[in-house]
């Protein structure tokens, strides 16, 4: 019988010689959600989703290397190192059946383990993402800004791509919190976590997925635009998209309880109401 799980302060674990930063929560021995994160951001971004699976689900949260309070060893950082830090965390915790949830680079980390973790995976869904994100020159550029002059040099122009105007205009309080998040993230560990994103292509990945797939996200995401949300949708076999009104790059702070409700609605489908 599943039981509740009181540990919900910051814990930590040791796995290949790197520190994370990780939390758990929810009813231990059932499904496992892993909730992944963006660029600029850690476990946090989650938090308003998470309450909504809490009672049904064992939840586990990480902040990913370089990011958060975890390790930021020399990079670069690829979404093959990413994926076997959330894998080996998954080994130290014993998980068994896995419900890997990601956003942005997030979901390049869960679509990545989702395939080598086939028989583990029961479900997958991936939030304002791609097979690819950005252009090189895009992603070089950025890493010269960030090395040369340090994250708030961009962070405003980030910050535009994460949120709507609405957002801005209604919440200035939680854009400069979240500002924040973005520019206190240290500056090595985002520009190493940029060179991922930089080389990453999964195209041939997406078309491996067994598992059943929700692609989800903003429909005013411009980092990664509902066009590139549709492609991905196609190259996974039996994918589904779906998007959310007034939202852009991270409907997880912007639209929560929508991203929550997609979410839900979607492993209720999957038999795990």
């Amino acid at each position: 019988m599943s039981s509740r799980n009181p540990k919900t302060a910051a814990m930590f674990a040791t796995l290949d010689g790197i520190t994370v930063h990780y939390r758990r929560e929810g009813q231990l021995g059932r499904p496992a959600l892993l909730f992944v994160n963006s660029l600029g951001t850690d476990l946090r971004i989650w938090d308003a989703v998470v309450p909504a699976f809490a009672p049904r689900f064992d939840i586990l949260r990480h902040d990913s290397r370089g990011h958060g309070l975890t390790d930021g060893p020399n990079g670069p950082y690829s979404i093959t190192d990413l994926a076997d830090d959330l894998g080996r965390l998954v080994d130290y915790l014993r998980l068994e059946t896995l419900i890997p949830i990601g956003i942005s680079i997030g979901g390049m980390v869960a679509l990545e383990l989702s395939v080598r973790r086939a028989r583990q995976t029961a479900a997958l869904v991936l939030c304002d993402t791609g097979a690819r994100i950005g252009t090189t020159e895009a992603w070089d550029e950025r890493i010269r800004a960030v090395r040369e002059h340090g994250l708030e040099a961009i962070g405003e122009m980030v910050l535009d791509r994460w949120f709507t105007p609405a957002f801005a205009a209604e919440r200035p309080a939680e854009r400069r919190g979240f500002f924040h998040m973005l520019t206190r993230t240290p500056s090595a560990g985002y520009a190493a976590t940029c060179q991922g994103l930089r080389d990453a292509d999964l195209t041939d990945t997406a078309r491996r997925v067994t598992a059943r797939t929700l692609v989800l996200g903003g429909v005013e995401d411009v980092a990664t635009p509902p066009e590139l949300m549709r492609r991905l949708a196609q190259s996974i076999p039996g994918a589904s998209l779906r998007l959310i009104e007034g939202a852009a790059h991270l409907p997880c702070l912007e639209k929560p309880r929508e991203t929550a409700a997609a979410i839900s609605e979607f492993l209720t489908d999957q038999g795990y109401g």
